[in-house]
C-alpha cells in the first residue's frame, strides 16, 4: 500500500480517536492509536496523541495504573523525528512534572522556551515547577512572562503570583493590593484560560468527596476507627488514584498504633505522587517516633530535595544526625538551617543549639563562643544565650569574660536563678568562696525548689569549708526537690563517709550507682570505687 493511500486511512483513524475520546472511551482511543501506530511507526503527531491519551489515562483517579512512563516514551519517540518541536518539549516537561522528576521538567521547559520564546504555558509550567522545589524568587520572572505572553489565557498565571505574593512573609501594603489585583485577574480571566478552566472544574469534582471525609471524620471522633478504616480502603478501590484517600487511612493506622500499615500507605502516597510534602512530613514523623533514624534521615532529605531553601527541615535533619552521632554533618545542617534564617529567633535557637555541639560534642570552644554570639545578636534578649555563652567562656578558661557575659546577663532579669547559680559556680573556680556561697544563697532564695543550687552550695560546704552537716542538709534538700539526682546522693555517701558512717555511705553510693545507670551523670567506676574503699 502506498504512501498515498495511506496518508487519509491515518486522518480518518485520528478522527475516531478523537471521537473515542470525546466519547469517555480512553482506553479504545489508546488501543485505536496503537494500531494506527502499527501502519504509520513514525508519525510525530500519532505519538503525541498516545502521548496525550496515557497522560490522561495516568491523571484519572479512577484507575489503578501508572501510565506517565509510557506517556513519556511516546513523547521521546515523536522527539526523534522532530527535534526542535518546543510542543514535544512542553509536553515532556509536564509528563515530568507529574511523575515528580522536577529537574527534568524544569530542563525541557527551558528547552521548550529556547525553542519559542513566547510559549506562555511553558513559561507559567516553568514557575509552577519552581514553585514545587520552594524557588519562590526564581518563579517570578517566568510568571511575569507568562502573563505577559498569555494575557486573557493567563488565568492560572495570575492565580499562583497570587499565591506567591500572599504568602510572603513581609507584606507591606503594596504587596497586599498587588496580590488582590492578581486575584481579581484569575477569576476575569478564568473564561478564557482552557486549562486553567480544566483545572477549575476537576478540582470542583472533588467536592463528590466531602460527603466522604465528613463521615470518616466522624467515625475517627467517635473512635469508631475499624468503620472508618473500611471506609478509606473501599474508597480506595473505587478510586485507587486519589492521594489524599491514603494519607487519611495512613493517619488512621497510626493512631491505633498500626504502624507498618500506615508507612505502607503513605509510601503508596508517594508512589502516586513522589513530590507529596504531606506523606514525607507523615514518615519522617512515624519513623522519629520509632526511633527509626535512619530512615527518617532519608525522608528528611527528600523533602530538602523538594524545598531546599525550608529551614525547619535542615534543622529538623540536624537534630536526627545529632542523635546518630554525626557530629560534622549536624553542624553543616544547622548552619544551613541559621543561614536561611527565617526567623530571629528561630534562627536564634539553631544557632544556640549549634553552640552546644560545638561546645559539648567537639570541644571547640571558640566555634560554640561564635555561635552563641551569633544567637544573642539575632534575640538580644533570650537569657538562655547568656547563660550558654558564660557557660563556653568558663569550659574555655576565660573567667573574665564568662564574668561579664553573666553580668551582662543580670542586668537584663536580675532575678534569675540560673545565672546566679552559674555566677557561683564561675565565683567558685575563682576560689571567691564567699561571693560564691552568697550566689547560691540568692539562686534558692529565687527559686526554693533549685536542686543544682543546693548540691553546688552543699559541696562548697563540704569541700571548702569542712562543715560536714550543713552540707549534708544541702544535699538532701537537692534530692528532696529532685529523687533522682545521682549526684547528690554521691554527695550525701562523701559526706557521710567522711563522718566515719560507712555502712550509711555505702547504702547512698548504691542507690547513686542505680539512679546513674538512667542518669550518666558520673562515671560508675569512681562510685564502685567508693563503696570498695569503704570497706579496705
Amino acid at each position: 500500500m502506498s504512501e498515498a493511500h495511506l496518508v487519509p486511512e491515518i486522518r480518518e483513524i485520528r478522527a475516531q480517536i478523537d471521537k473515542m475520546h470525546k466519547g469517555g472511551q480512553l482506553k479504545k482511543a489508546v488501543e485505536l492509536c496503537q494500531s494506527a501506530l502499527k501502519v504509520d511507526p513514525t508519525n510525530p503527531e500519532l505519538h503525541i496523541r498516545l502521548g496525550d491519551l496515557y497522560l490522561e489515562w495516568h491523571l484519572d483517579i479512577h484507575q489503578p495504573k501508572q501510565y506517565i512512563d509510557e506517556a513519556i516514551t511516546e513523547y521521546q519517540r515523536a522527539l526523534e523525528s522532530n527535534l526542535d518541536s518546543p510542543l514535544i518539549y512542553y509536553k515532556l516537561g509536564t509528563a515530568f512534572y507529574h511523575k515528580g522528576e522536577l529537574d527534568k521538567a524544569i530542563n525541557y521547559f527551558k528547552l521548550c522556551i529556547e525553542n519559542d520564546s513566547k510559549m506562555f504555558n511553558a513559561h507559567f509550567m516553568l514557575a509552577r515547577t519552581l514553585t514545587k522545589k520552594a524557588n519562590y524568587s526564581e518563579s517570578i520572572s517566568p510568571l511575569e512572562k507568562a502573563i505577559k505572553y498569555g494575557g486573557l489565557k493567563s488565568s492560572r498565571a495570575h492565580y499562583l503570583m497570587y499565591l506567591l505574593l500572599n504568602n510572603k512573609t513581609e507584606k507591606n501594603f503594596r504587596t497586599k493590593i498587588k496580590a488582590g489585583f492578581h486575584f481579581l485577574l484569575f477569576i476575569l480571566t478564568l473564561i478564557f484560560d482552557r486549562e486553567s478552566k480544566k483545572e477549575f472544574f476537576n478540582k470542583l469534582s472533588y467536592i463528590q468527596f466531602l460527603p466522604l471525609f465528613i463521615r470518616g471524620y466522624y467515625l475517627e471522633k467517635t473512635r469508631n476507627i475499624y468503620r472508618a478504616i473500611d471506609l478509606y480502603s473501599q474508597a480506595i478501590e473505587e478510586t485507587p488514584r486519589f492521594l489524599p484517600l491514603y494519607i487519611l487511612l495512613g493517619d488512621v493506622y497510626r493512631s491505633i498504633g498500626k504502624v507498618s500499615d500506615a508507612i505502607n500507605e503513605y509510601k503508596m502516597a508517594l508512589w502516586l505522587d513522589s513530590t507529596s510534602v504531606t506523606a514525607y512530613k507523615s514518615l519522617c514523623s512515624i519513623y522519629e517516633e520509632q526511633s527509626d533514624y535512619d530512615n527518617a534521615i532519608e525522608m528528611y532529605k527528600k523533602l530538602i530535595e523538594l524545598n531546599p531553601n525550608d529551614a525547619v527541615y535542615y534543622s529538623n535533619l540536624a537534630n536526627l544526625l545529632y542523635l546518630k552521632g554525626k557530629f560534622d554533618a549536624a553542624i553543616s545542617a544547622y548552619q544551613t538551617a541559621v543561614t536561611l534564617n527565617p526567623n530571629k529567633k528561630w534562627t536564634s535557637v539553631i544557632a544556640q543549639t549549634l553552640g552546644y555541639i560545638f561546645q559539648e560534642s567537639k570541644e571547640n570552644f571558640d566555634a560554640a563562643i561564635s555561635a552563641y554570639q551569633n544567637a544573642s545578636l539575632l534575640n538580644p534578649e533570650d537569657i538562655d544565650t547568656y547563660i550558654s555563652l558564660g557557660s563556653a567562656f568558663y569550659d574555655k578558661g576565660d573567667y573574665n569574660n564568662a564574668l561579664i557575659v553573666y553580668r551582662t546577663a543580670l542586668e537584663i532579669d536580675p532575678n534569675n536563678a540560673r545565672i546566679h547559680c552559674n555566677l557561683g559556680y564561675l565565683l567558685w573556680g575563682k576560689g571567691l568562696i564567699n561571693e560564691a556561697i552568697k550566689e547560691y544563697e540568692l539562686a534558692i532564695k529565687l527559686d526554693p525548689s533549685y536542686d543544682i543550687a543546693y548540691n553546688n552550695l552543699g559541696v562548697i560546704y563540704l569541700d571548702d569549708l569542712g562543715y560536714i552537716q550543713k552540707s549534708i542538709d544541702m544535699f538532701q534538700q537537692a534530692i528532696k526537690h529532685n529523687p533522682n539526682y545521682a549526684l547528690a546522693h554521691y554527695n550525701v555517701g562523701r559526706a557521710m563517709a567522711i563522718k566515719g558512717n560507712n555502712i550509711e555511705a555505702a547504702r547512698v553510693f548504691q542507690i547513686a550507682l542505680d539512679l546513674n545507670s538512667y542518669t550518666n551523670e558520673l562515671d560508675d567506676n569512681e562510685i564502685k570505687s567508693r563503696i570498695d574503699n569503704l570497706f579496705d
